[in-house]
């Protein structure tokens, strides 16, 4: 018997570890993931446990409009990551901007909604179940709008000071990562309150 050797083509690529970024972002995601996970379960084992009302059928309202609003932001920071990428620092800005005011309506969109639930229809986080896990799980992805806010904020103010450019381009594309992960959470979070717990 004979040894047959098989020659191995000389290796020349380098491997390149993925950015820190990138990977610090999925880890945040993940974790995030996790406690949102918990939130939707206990939303999903205390719905129409409530001893007393008002049940979810008889006060909420389907946000359409500001789930459009929020759902068409991932597309626009999608579209502005591109622009600073290719160096179109301008139509970055004007992309960047139009996700802030589509993050903005659906904050107000949110508070418009928890108003008229508070004053008229008397549904606060003490109220009932419904009225704790709602807030909690509502109020959890409202915060995590809200810091992303923060964040896209303080972007467009360094563009408007002429600090952002084509070398931040990896920069943005991770903030990206965390807006559509608060996109993609909301349709879960309007699927579990609005759809499946009415």
């Amino acid at each position: 018997m004979s040894a047959i050797t098989t020659p191995f083509p000389n290796a020349t690529g380098t491997w390149n570890l993925p950015s820190r970024g990138k990977v610090a972002m999925a880890g945040l995601i993940v974790a995030e993931s996790t406690i949102f996970t918990i939130f939707v379960v206990a939303y999903l084992f205390y719905l129409g446990k409530s001893i007393t009302g008002p049940t979810p059928r008889e006060v909420l309202e389907t946000p359409i409009f500001y789930t459009i609003c929020l759902l068409s932001s991932s597309l626009t920071i999608h579209l502005a990551a591109k622009c600073l990428a290719r160096d179109y620092t301008r139509l970055f800005l004007g992309f960047w901007l139009l996700t802030i005011a589509l993050g903005g309506l659906f904050l107000y969109g949110t508070a418009q909604e928890w108003h008229r639930l508070i004053y008229e229809r008397g549904l606060t986080i003490s109220t009932n179940l419904f009225g704790t896990t709602y807030y909690s799980l509502v109020g959890l992805h409202a915060f995590h709008v809200t810091a992303g806010l923060v964040m896209l904020s303080v972007v467009a103010i360094f563009c408007l000071a002429g600090r952002v450019g084509i070398s931040q381009s990896g920069r943005i594309e991770v903030l990206s990562m965390y807006w559509h992960f608060v996109d993609a959470v909301w349709v879960v979070v309007f699927t579990v309150v609005y759809v499946l717990g009415r």
